[in-house]
């Protein structure tokens, strides 16, 4: 009968090929997964860096040009909700400054055209939010 230690001794290529081929499906699995998880947080940023440029034109349109059509709320509206969505795909900084700029969207939608404050608030979260996403964007690997 030989011994586990004449076994381990004989086979011992045998086991380091399954630590190292176990080893190996490990790490590629996980990079994978970050990988894919780094797809995401991308696609999802630059959706949000869009639908940001485009509540801003809502914005300077209901603001400065007055023009109900370009500058609907409704649209408006439908801008923020989305970047508050996509925001929800993204780590923070960018997911609290995309709930945030929907905060600021309905507590200042309505002074838009009336109070240059209210635009002021709104482009300012839109700034913040584009920064914080171009930032989450720059630390991805």
């Amino acid at each position: 009968m030989t011994s586990i230690t004449d076994q381990i001794r004989r086979n011992s290529v045998a086991l380091i090929s399954l630590v190292v081929a176990l080893s190996s499906l490990g790490y590629n699995t996980w990079r994978n997964e970050q990988t894919e998880s780094n797809r995401n947080v991308r696609v999802a940023g630059m959706q949000l860096l869009l639908k940001l440029g485009e509540l801003d034109r809502v914005v300077f349109f209901a603001h400065y040009d007055r023009d109900n059509q370009e500058g609907n709320p409704r649209t408006g509206w439908s801008y923020a909700l989305t970047v508050r969505d996509l925001g929800a795909l993204t780590p923070e900084p960018a997911n609290g400054a995309a709930a945030s700029l929907v905060d600021v969207w309905q507590e200042n939608w309505s002074g838009l055209g009336a109070s240059d404050e209210a635009a002021a608030k709104i482009s300012d979260s839109i700034d913040k939010t584009r920064n914080d996403v171009l930032q989450v964007l720059a630390q991805l690997d």
